[in-house]
Parts: C-alpha cells; sequence; structure tokens
C-alpha cells in the first residue's frame, strides 16, 4: 500500500518496481470508504468491511461513552490540543486495542487462525494474535502479527533496521520498511506481509496530489527492494502473488474553512467533519449556506438522507463513487456523528488546532479525487473493486473462509 497514491499518479508512473508489476498484472480503479481517511480505510483493509462494521469513524471524533476527544494525527498541533500523551496512545495502541469492534475480524486474525503466517510493517490496524512488547521502557504491550513491525517502536524481530522517524521528509519510513521487508523476503519469513508505504501520502499533503514525484520513486524502490531480495522481479513473482493499491486519493486544497453548525460537537479534519448533535435535520439545513460544505448526511426515519446547498436528493450519492452504500455504512458506525459532511472540491476543513493543507493535497470526501485508488493485482485474479475487497482476495487465495 502507497498511501495517498491517486490513479493518475500510478497510471503515469514510470518507475522500475511498479512498471514491472503492471505489466503482468491487472488493473482497475477502485473505490476506497467514506470518510476516505487513513485510520478509517486502513481499518476497511484490514477487516475487508467497511466503518459500520469496524467502528473506526475519522481520524478525529467523540468517545461518547468516555466524553472526550479521540485524535489519531490530524497534525501534531491537533493532537497537542487533543493531549499528547492520550492522542499517542489512542493512535498507536487504543485504536486496535480498543476501538476496532471486536465483531471484526483483521486479516492477520483471519490467516493465523487458519495456520498461516502473517507480517505487518508500519498498517496502523494491525491487530492480531501474537503478544509484542515495546522497544521503548514504559510503552504498552500489543497483540499483532506474527511478524510485526511498527515505526522501530514494536520489533517482533531485530533486524538492524534504521530508525523510523528520523527524516520523514526524506523518507525514512518507507526506507524502515524497505529494510524490513528484505530482511523478511531473504528468510521467506511470512505467508502474508502488509507493507504499508506512508511517505507519499505525507509529501503530497505538501505538495499536491499529482506532484509528489520523488516521493514515488523512493517508494517504487522499497518495493523494489523487495523483489531484489528475492532474487530479482521474475524470481519475485515466481514466489509471490501481490497488490499494489492505496488506501484513497487527494484532490487539491485551494480554500479552507472551519465548520459552524452552531449547536452540538464538531469533529473535522482533512476533506471530512462530524457533527455530534440531538437535532441531525437542524444542524444539516444549516449547512446549505456554507461553502465548504458539499454533500451533508443524516440518517432520518431508517433512511439516509442527503443535502447539498439547499438541495435534499438521494441521487446526489449516484455523483460520486459508490455513495449510497460508503454514506449508509459510514452514517450506521455507532461512534460516527449524527451529521457527516463531505467538502465540497476544493476545500478543506481545519483541525482542532486550526492547521491546513492549503496548496497542497488532502482527501477524506465522497468525491471522486478523494476515493478512487489504483488496485493492481498479480497473480490473484481480478482486483477488487473497493478496498473492502483486498481481504476477501487475500483469503480465497490462501482457501480461508
Amino acid at each position: 500500500m502507497i498511501d495517498g497514491l491517486t490513479p493518475s499518479m500510478f497510471e503515469a508512473a514510470d518507475t522500475p518496481a511498479l512498471r514491472f508489476l503492471a505489466e503482468h498484472g491487472a488493473y482497475r480503479r477502485a473505490t476506497s470508504t467514506f470518510p476516505s481517511l487513513t485510520p478509517v480505510c486502513l481499518s476497511t483493509i484490514a477487516t475487508g468491511a467497511h466503518p459500520d462494521v469496524h467502528h473506526i469513524p475519522h481520524l478525529v471524533w467523540w468517545h461518547r461513552d468516555e466524553e472526550r476527544i479521540v485524535e489519531y494525527g490530524s497534525s501534531f498541533s491537533a493532537v497537542r490540543a487533543a493531549g499528547l500523551v492520550r492522542s499517542l496512545r489512542d493512535t498507536i495502541v487504543d485504536l486496535n486495542a480498543r476501538h476496532l469492534s471486536k465483531d471484526a475480524s483483521t486479516m492477520f486474525e483471519t490467516l493465523e487462525d487458519a495456520g498461516l503466517t502473517t507480517a505487518a510493517i508500519n498498517i496502523t490496524c494491525y491487530r492480531g494474535r501474537h503478544k509484542h512488547l515495546p522497544t521503548i521502557p514504559g510503552a504498552p504491550s500489543v497483540n499483532g502479527p506474527k511478524r510485526f513491525f511498527f515505526y522501530s517502536l514494536y520489533e517482533s524481530d531485530r533486524t538492524g533496521a534504521p530508525i523510523a522517524v528520523r527524516n520523514r521528509a526524506l523518507g525514512s519510513i518507507d526506507a524502515y520498511a524497505a529494510y524490513v521487508g528484505r530482511w523478511l523476503v531473504t528468510r521467506d519469513g511470512f505467508d502474508l506481509l502488509v507493507y504499508y508505504l506512508p511517505d507519499y501520502d505525507y509529501a503530497s499533503h505538501a505538495a499536491g496530489p499529482d506532484a509528489a514525484h520523488e516521493a514515488l520513486k523512493r517508494s517504487d524502490a522499497a518495493i523494489g527492494a523487495l523483489m531484489d531480495a528475492a532474487g530479482g522481479p521474475d524470481a519475485f513473482l515466481e514466489r509471490y502473488a501481490a497488490i499494489v493499491c492505496s488506501d484513497h486519493g487527494q484532490s487539491k486544497v485551494e480554500r479552507v474553512a472551519r465548520l459552524h453548525p452552531g449547536e452540538g460537537i464538531v469533529t473535522a479534519s482533512n476533506r471530512a467533519g462530524m457533527v455530534y448533535t440531538d437535532d441531525p435535520r437542524r444542524v444539516a439545513e444549516r449547512f446549505d449556506a456554507e461553502p465548504a460544505a458539499g454533500i451533508v448526511l443524516f440518517r432520518e426515519d431508517g433512511r439516509v438522507v442527503a443535502r447539498r446547498d439547499g438541495d435534499e436528493d438521494d441521487a446526489l450519492l449516484d455523483e460520486v463513487p459508490d455513495g449510497r452504500a460508503r454514506a449508509a455504512a459510514a452514517l450506521a458506525n455507532p461512534n460516527a456523528g449524527e451529521v457527516l459532511v463531505s467538502a465540497a472540491p476544493g476545500w478543506e476543513l481545519l483541525d482542532l488546532a486550526g492547521r491546513h493543507h492549503l496548496g497542497g493535497g488532502s482527501h477524506g470526501s465522497l468525491e471522486a479525487q478523494d476515493s478512487e485508488v489504483p488496485m493492481l493485482s498479480v497473480g490473484l485474479g481480478d482486483p477488487p473493486a473497493s478496498i473492502a475487497g483486498i481481504k476477501g482476495a487475500i483469503a480465497r487465495h490462501f482457501g480461508v473462509s
């Protein structure tokens, strides 16, 4: 997974590893989930289900039972505003240990229950059957796949990899993944490897959705490292089937705004927002005059209601990829707000600390630019039409129900 990679960038890529895989696989544009934000998307990929099942609603949300904000990392300033220690625990530990629904099964749990060995590098939705102690004294233990490497904080094996977060702007996290991935491939250390490369998204937020070319080259080199470790590209495909995808797209940020519904608790970040309120219709109607609000969603009498600019029509959801299903799943998440806001094209919503990506890229909305992802399947048949289908494709490959 190359975080935030748009289909247009993938399709135009002239990088050796991606080009080789594309020449040997089947490709399509697939659909993300909603909100199209990394914690939600990675949870959908890991569980094969949308937010109504896995219960991760957003980058930032209101915990009704604990009456507090949960902030997974909209920005460092937002994390500080929500409480640094609490937010780090929410992001690193409790997303998996407490927030991810017990009724959802991750691909790590499903495959290891079938006797297979799974491995994960850096993906934030990692829940598995094996307990891992931290590399830093005092941090809590977590349950992940058998082979588990998480930003140098959790490492199931000693690989000699450099510190992951030493220079994010120059791709140090992808370089860490490449080192660990090479170590695993040379030892044939897994049946499934989830290889998550987040540095492209970081660069794309700064430069824009179709401008992070150097970051894509580094991500490609990290994929090439796996091929080299297997003995070259041909030998790699003799040993492994592969899916190459992103978790969401990105779109250009031209304007920013803070949501002001006049009542309720607002949680917003990137290009999606939520309002926790006792009167969802009144709040939704107040967004009619808000230019930053695109499609506004709420439930009434058991049905999904979609509004935009004062127009109330479910057909609005037919204008965006898989809009009806994604909207319904997002609203059915018990941790979501009663009103969901998909930002209008070009707009980004300020986070808790007022941070934004003006002039760069962002994501989170129902719009196609945020919601379409490249999906390449090599040795696994037709590529899934949605990121929610990745787990199923992998399970079928291994003959696991």
